[in-house]
């Protein structure tokens, strides 16, 4: 009864266990007592007598307690005295354990009869009882103190302020923050009038304290602000220490901070010039910003939030539907271009970034979103394909080549004309125009390039350019530069028209009016020579038959007369290039008017070692024409060709050949001698390319003039291979042809 008596009363639990365990020790007549308690892993001795004056190992007695108290019977430990720790007298250990069965140490006693100790169970037992209570109350009020203090610790580390005030108005507890913040320690402001708190809330109000609202609430929330600061109140009630005593809790948090930051954010909202929205998961706005606002059309943002204007906004209803399905499907919407309806009707044409908010379930509770106005850039992107497409169609349909250039001359786009000519467009993208004109004007085209590079135009330059199909034909090309926002020439635009149709038949109308123009000038000189001729030629033949003439003066008049027939025969020449002699037409063989020509040549060529090939096709139609002008042709043209090898002073070789092409009969004759010169003047009258004596330079152009009269073509050019040349000759077929007339006109 008088430890339990003891124990009530004592408050200091080391002073209670030394006294308990002397009393012990004189209850049971032992020589040493010692209480071991347990406190999670650590275990501490409690004696009124240092163990190791009775020479007793501590060490050993706390680990003998340890394993004691996981038990729940009484045991006797052996070797726990420092000289004889194998032996000697023994020590009593009785568990102490709580009232669920948690242990709390144990009791060790050492006396020199531990036997007899032992055998008081009864005692012992009451013993661990009485030692189990007290340190059950001991351990639950150093708890409680703990927690108080703690509490008191918590409280006074919040940063928020919090004040607790009576009925009475009085300040019952304050915690450091708000003391600190007064300059005060927290004791002297107990019992003071909250109503000095006031510099903490601007405003008069009609309570005493700065903090309370007139609601009659238990529990309330407002913002109360002073000159510096803006807080935030959390109120609420409870019981004091009587039934009738009510004390109020106030709870102030700063929020200046995060209110300054709200109207940043706020402003910032509001000065974006893209539309922002918060929207429910069923599409209703929660908030917009005022570039929101504007570019629907409404007055203000209250308007468009009164009600639910997501039906009005999308002129075609399903639009609505689709994107909220879409959004609950993905959770977001990238670059989602939306036609939407102003408020007074006008379409919006809009770009929209959209984010579902999730909770932690995964549900979702806001969408969030970006919308600009694209209404403008959609109608210059329409504005800009139309003209695009026109600009397309325009260069796809022209017949000219246009190509664009960079600084450099690396074609950079072709048209579908090019590609229409046959060029691919490996071919040509990324490679050198210049490359595909002649060598020779190459320096031409780069001084062109250069100019146009300076910022000037140049048109109508007329150059020789390889075609797709390996061919060389006539340009007329115009470069154009194009510039950049800074005026300067970064790319260059080619115009190339083919003109190599238009060049030959513009050759052929000069040449033709050159030389009807000639044929007029020889004709009338014919006519005028004639006449003297036929008087010369008709006095010599007086003359010769004149007998009183002496022989040595006929011999001088023979010579007049050849001569004289042979000014006649020139004239008679260039009268039929003048074509004043109309021509005979009948069917003609071309075969066999070559195959005749030939044989009048064929004893010379024989005898000066000329090699004459003949490819006749026997089965070809019949022309009109004259077969003696045909022949004049031939027979000058073989002329040329053996003229032509006498000069080359190699082995000669002279190729005939005939066939059909379509309605013309062709004729081509090939020599290996020295080639031509000038081919573009080859026709022209009075030139020739012999030594002074041995031609007029009218052979080629009387043939020239009697082919254009059988509706054909002559052309010529150097052989390939740089030896000789070849004569190409057209003639049509005629049209009331017949085996039978063929036959007829071969005989």
């Amino acid at each position: 009864m008088e430890l339990a008596s003891e124990a009530a009363r004592s408050r200091h639990l080391p002073e209670f266990l030394h006294g308990f365990s002397e009393r012990v020790a004189r209850i049971l007549g032992a020589e040493w007592c010692g209480v071991v308690v347990l406190t999670g892993q650590k275990a501490e001795l409690f004696s009124a007598e240092p163990a190791v004056k009775r020479g007793l190992d501590e060490a050993a007695i706390v680990s003998f307690a340890r394993k004691a108290g996981n038990q729940k019977e009484i045991c006797v430990a052996s070797g726990v005295h420092l000289e004889d720790a194998g032996g000697g007298p023994e020590m009593v250990v009785i568990p102490v354990r709580a009232s669920g069965g948690e242990p709390l140490g144990a009791i060790c006693v050492y006396a020199e009869r531990p036997q007899a100790i032992r055998e008081e169970e009864q005692l012992l037992h009451a013993l661990a009882s009485h030692a189990a209570l007290s340190l059950e109350n001991f351990l639950r009020f150093s708890q409680l103190e703990r927690s108080k203090r703690q509490w008191v610790q918590d409280i006074d580390a919040i940063s928020d302020f919090i004040v607790v005030h009576d009925r009475a108005w009085k300040i019952v507890r304050t915690n450091r923050s708000l003391a600190d913040f007064l300059g005060m320690p927290p004791v002297a402001l107990v019992g003071e009038a909250v109503s000095s708190l006031r510099q903490l809330a601007s405003g008069e109000g009609s309570l005493p304290c700065p903090f309370c609202l007139d609601t009659g609430l238990d529990k309330e929330e407002h913002i109360v602000t002073s000159a510096e600061k803006t807080y935030i109140a959390s109120t609420s009630r409870a019981a004091g220490i009587t039934e009738d005593d009510t004390r109020t809790i106030h709870v102030l948090k700063d929020i200046t901070d995060r209110r300054e930051a709200e109207r940043r954010y706020r402003e910032l909202y509001d000065s974006i010039q893209e539309g922002l929205f918060f929207a429910t998961p069923d599409g209703r706005f929660l908030d917009v910003n005022d570039a929101m606002v504007r570019m629907l059309g409404y007055s203000s943002r209250e308007e468009l939030l009164r009600d639910d204007v997501g039906s009005f906004l999308y002129p075609e209803p399903r639009a609505r539907t689709r994107l909220l399905a879409t959004m609950r499907k993905t959770g977001v919407l990238r670059n989602h271009e939306e036609t939407l309806r102003r408020k007074d009707g006008t379409l919006l044409h809009t770009l929209q970034n959209i984010t579902a908010v999730r909770d932690s379930h995964g549900t979702i509770k806001q969408f969030r979103g970006l919308m600009l106005d694209v209404t403008d850039q959609k109608m210059f992107q329409a504005q800009l394909q139309r003209e695009r497409d026109f600009n397309q169609k325009i260069l796809n349909a022209t017949q000219s080549m246009i190509l664009v250039l960079d600084t450099a001359g690396l074609i950079s786009y072709a048209n579908r004309r090019c590609y229409e000519a046959g060029y691919k467009q490996e071919e040509i993208i990324g490679r050198r125009l210049v490359d595909l004109v002649e060598p020779g004007q190459r320096q031409e085209f780069d001084s062109a390039l250069e100019t146009t590079a300076h910022g000037q135009q140049v048109e109508n330059l007329e150059l020789r350019a390889k075609r797709s199909d390996g061919t060389t034909g006539h340009f007329s090309i115009s470069l154009s530069p194009m510039r950049d926002e800074q005026n300067a020439v970064n790319s260059v635009v080619v115009v190339m028209t083919d003109i190599t149709d238009a060049a030959l038949l513009q050759a052929k109308l000069a040449h033709s009016e050159r030389m009807a123009t000639i044929g007029r000038l020889v004709a009338g000189v014919a006519h005028e020579v004639n006449n003297p001729l036929a008087a010369i030629l008709g006095f010599t033949d007086l003359l010769l038959e004149n007998t009183e003439v002496p022989v040595n003066a006929r011999e001088d008049l023979q010579i007049i007369l050849q001569e004289t027939q042979r000014t006649k025969d020139i004239v008679q020449d260039l009268l039929s290039f003048a074509r004043q002699r109309p021509v005979k037409r009948e069917l003609v063989n071309v075969s066999s008017v070559l195959r005749q020509t030939t044989k009048l040549r064929g004893y010379d060529f024989a005898s000066h070692g000329v090699e004459v090939s003949e490819e006749y096709d026997e089965q070809l139609p019949a022309i009109f024409g004259d077969s003696q002008q045909l022949q004049q042709v031939f027979l000058n043209l073989l002329n040329n060709a053996y003229d032509a090898i006498e000069e080359s002073g190699r082995r000669g070789r002279i190729f005939l050949r005939t066939s059909q092409a379509g309605q013309w009969i062709a004729i081509s004759i090939s020599d290996n001698g020295t080639g031509i010169a000038d081919v573009e003047r080859i026709f022209d009258p009075f030139f020739t390319t012999k030594q002074t004596g041995k031609g007029t330079g009218l052979g080629l152009s009387i043939c020239y003039g009697i082919v254009r009269a059988h509706g054909g073509e002559i052309q010529c050019r150097n052989n390939v291979n740089g030896e000789g040349s070849t004569f190409s000759i057209r003639i049509p077929v005629a049209v009331e042809n017949s085996n039978a007339a063929a036959k007829e006109a071969g005989r």
